[in-house]
């Protein structure tokens, strides 16, 4: 799964990479949590540019009475979303990118568990594969949300947890966005093509369990303790 994540790549970098027109104006954010706004790159304009939009962690479907279910739907499981009511439109239609330069991951019991950085060499800028949904609450009040998708870990990330966020090869980024396309084998094309392979991780103090924590020191390595678990 994915519960919190990185991103402090420069929005120059950011709109480099995702080919936006102009950078964002985005804060470094050394711990993302749900329910708050996370940069989300999707084609929503007649023009299909790249499009950068802010939207709520937590996706809270079309259809929904009230908005909290978004609490529950921070990930959906690849392997099943296009079956799932809360996921199976927004996998057709809403697909977006999501940028970030890592995500933490905890293992062990509970009650000790132990927090990892995972991400790229040189902490890279990558996107992970998004859903989108829009949704108007009783008063009238319009909500753009997102959910990131998971897969099953790679045999290196494994020992840590057994699922991980698909992370969208820059290959496919146009054919994720491109609200035209939906047929499944397109989209799971997108999916198997996961980067996790690349990924590396270590482990960093507790400070960051805390989503106050929104600092450097989230993602500092603890000196002399070995990587893995």
């Amino acid at each position: 799964m994915c519960g919190r994540f990185t991103l402090s790549t420069t929005p120059t970098e950011v709109a480099d990479h995702f080919g936006l027109d102009q950078p964002p104006e985005l804060e470094a954010r050394f711990n993302v949590a749900p329910g708050q706004g996370i940069a989300t790159i999707s084609r929503t304009g007649e023009d299909r540019r790249p499009v950068l939009s802010l939207r709520r962690w937590g996706l809270v479907p079309s259809w929904a009475k009230d908005g909290k279910i978004g609490n529950r739907l921070i990930n959906a499981r690849a392997e099943t979303a296009a079956e799932k009511p809360s996921f199976r439109s927004a996998l057709r239609r809403r697909r977006c990118l999501v940028p970030a330069d890592g995500f933490y991951e905890w293992s062990g019991t509970t009650g000790s568990k132990q927090p990892y950085f995972i991400g790229l060499e040189g902490r890279a800028l990558f996107a992970f594969a998004g859903l989108w949904e829009r949704w108007t609450d009783p008063e009238g009040d319009t909500l753009e949300s997102c959910t990131l998708l998971t897969t099953e870990a790679t045999e290196q990330l494994r020992a840590l947890h057994g699922r991980m966020p698909v992370i969208v090869d820059p290959v496919d980024y146009g054919l994720w966005m491109d609200p035209d396309v939906n047929e499944p084998d397109l989209v799971s094309a997108a999916i198997d093509r996961n980067l996790g392979g690349a990924l590396d991780f270590y482990r960093i103090s507790k400070h960051v369990n805390d989503v106050r924590h929104d600092d450097p020191r989230c993602l500092e390595a603890i000196a002399g303790q070995p990587a893995s678990p």
